[in-house]
């Protein structure tokens, strides 16, 4: 197994449709805590999974093994990139994992899908109006903000989304790294059963669980709940790598 003990840096992966902002919020908090550095990437919705792959890649050339975490498609790119350089890799957070394996029928590739397909046809403004009206408030401001910042290229990223094929249970069977792994119970496009199926696939993993409105009121309890999972798979991961 890699090394137990937490690096000096984390590279932090949004989701679909999200930006480098909420990445940062949501594993800042608790990781700079423990004096680990995170480095939010701002994905390229041109080329979302390639722009995410570059900057853990790049990160491990600059700093040595570092922490992988990741939110939606961001916690299924960290934990392959985790599992195909085991060396490069201290150990993974992976908040809100969408699905296993084939997109088919996962109701967030279906969402990614449905939504680039409505933005081709309907614009920004109306699909954005339709978004804001059937959300909650606070996801409603976070997908806004960072819609517009990809516009026009989210289409692009979306379709990429929801064709991202995730780790397998062959592949999380071989995975060497911990991996602390989030879910929301009240998560229907993220469902809680993605994160238990995780759980008990990867060989060295734990789970801990938060609601919607929780991350809502504090996108940081998702780093410090997907942190501590990490923790109780090795007790040393709360200490940092100097």
């Amino acid at each position: 197994m890699a090394s137990l003990t937490l690096p000096p840096v984390a590279v932090a992966l949004p989701g679909t449709g999200s930006d480098a902002d909420f990445a940062a919020r949501a594993f800042t908090d608790a990781l700079s805590q423990i004096g680990v550095h995170v480095i939010a990437v701002e994905p390229d919705p041109a080329r979302l999974v390639g722009s995410y792959l570059d900057a853990l890649n790049s990160a491990a050339q600059q700093h040595g093994p570092i922490l992988a975490a990741g939110i939606s498609i961001g916690a299924s790119i960290a934990l392959q990139w985790a599992t195909e350089h085991p060396d490069r890799a201290a150990g993974v957070l992976a908040a809100l994992p969408a699905w296993t394996g084939d997109p088919a029928n996962a109701p967030a590739a279906l969402s990614a899908a449905y939504t680039a397909g409505r933005l081709r046809a309907d614009g920004l403004d109306a699909v954005t109006a339709e978004m804001t009206a059937s959300s909650p408030t606070w996801l409603a401001g976070e997908l806004e903000r960072s819609w517009r910042s990809q516009w026009p290229q989210l289409p692009l990223a979306l379709d990429e989304a929801a064709r991202y094929h995730a780790p397998t249970a062959d592949d999380m069977a071989r995975c060497e790294v911990p991996v602390g792994i989030c879910a929301a119970v009240d998560d229907a496009v993220h469902p809680l059963t993605v994160s238990q199926d995780w759980t008990g696939m990867l060989p060295h993993s734990a789970l801990g669980t938060v609601t919607l409105d929780e991350i809502g009121a504090d996108p940081s309890v998702l780093g410090r709940v997907s942190l501590d999972a990490l923790q109780r798979v090795s007790p040393a991961a709360a200490h940092r790598v100097s």
